[in-house]
């Protein structure tokens, strides 16, 4: 079954409809829900899946701060959840979406059975208010001078491993990048600024592991392994390098992503037993 477009309160989403726990996925600075579209075929028909437009993406309006920190996507999130009765899911971030993953499942531990982070975004650690990092700023500078169809032009081949040889994901991923906007682009760059995830993820108190690609020259793989190593031994789960793809991990490979989630939630550390009820076909 493909994905059903919804919205609830401010927030647009899709929705694969399917039985027990949910899966949750957050997507990155230049994407949308619809970037999770090629990997639903790669996973359990059972599942119910669920992936949000963050705020100012899509339908979805954008956050009130200009400047809007992780814990703002967090508690948008934290209302969509509650909007749809779901009490507790397995978390896949990717990219940005890692720094809200992150701080909602910091936040709301009860929450979140398992956290995956996919192509984990650090953040620039600026303090919100102060000057802009290098690439927040020409990240803004760029989508208002060139408009967001050159600026996804631009863009979209670093975020797939030889990009030369795969035109039409190239395409694909530009054309996700192509509907961003401001202000939400705009605050979304503002957050990565802002954001700390090594810190979040020091904090945690739920399993996480973490996917990269191999090929990722935006958040390479030794900047994943820094956030692997960040989460707590007693709760961390594998790190999972898949040969052969790049930032857009999920789309360039989606078969192999898919097994690496499963394997993450497979080998949830053993005191995290919902978890990997989760992963034996999302129920609990």
């Amino acid at each position: 079954m493909a994905f059903q477009a919804k919205t609830s309160g401010p927030v647009a989403y899709l929705e694969r409809p399917g039985a027990g726990m949910p899966l949750v996925a957050l997507h990155g600075i230049g994407s949308n829900a619809t970037g999770f579209a090629g990997l639903l075929p790669h996973l359990p028909e059972a599942w119910r899946v669920i992936a949000w437009d963050a705020p100012g993406y899509g339908a979805s309006q954008p956050l009130a701060a200009e400047w809007p920190v992780a814990a703002d996507y967090a508690a948008a999130l934290a209302g969509l959840l509650d909007r749809l009765g779901v009490g507790r899911a397995v978390l896949l971030g990717h990219s940005l979406g890692t720094l809200m993953a992150a701080a909602f499942a910091r936040r709301h531990p009860e929450r979140v059975a398992a956290l995956v982070l996919a192509s984990c975004a650090l953040g620039h650690g600026v303090s919100p208010g102060a000057a802009l990092s290098e690439g927040a700023k020409a990240r803004i500078d760029e989508l208002q001078a060139l408009g967001p169809a050159a600026f996804a032009a631009k863009r979209a081949p670093r975020l797939v491993h030889d990009a030369d040889a795969h035109p039409e994901l190239v395409a694909q991923v530009a054309g996700n990048m192509a509907q961003v906007r401001m202000p939400g682009y705009g605050q979304a760059a503002r957050m990565l600024a802002s954001g700390r995830l090594l810190e979040d993820l020091a904090a945690l108190a739920v399993p996480a592991s973490v996917i990269v690609g191999v090929g990722d020259l935006v958040t390479p793989p030794a900047a994943n392994r820094r956030a692997h190593q960040a989460i707590p031994a007693r709760i961390r789960g594998p790190l999972i390098e898949l040969p052969g793809a790049g930032h857009a991990i999920h789309q360039q490979d989606p078969a192999a992503f898919a097994r690496a989630l499963a394997t993450c939630l497979d080998q949830t550390p053993p005191a995290a037993a919902p978890a990997q009820a989760a992963s034996q076909g999302m129920t609990g």
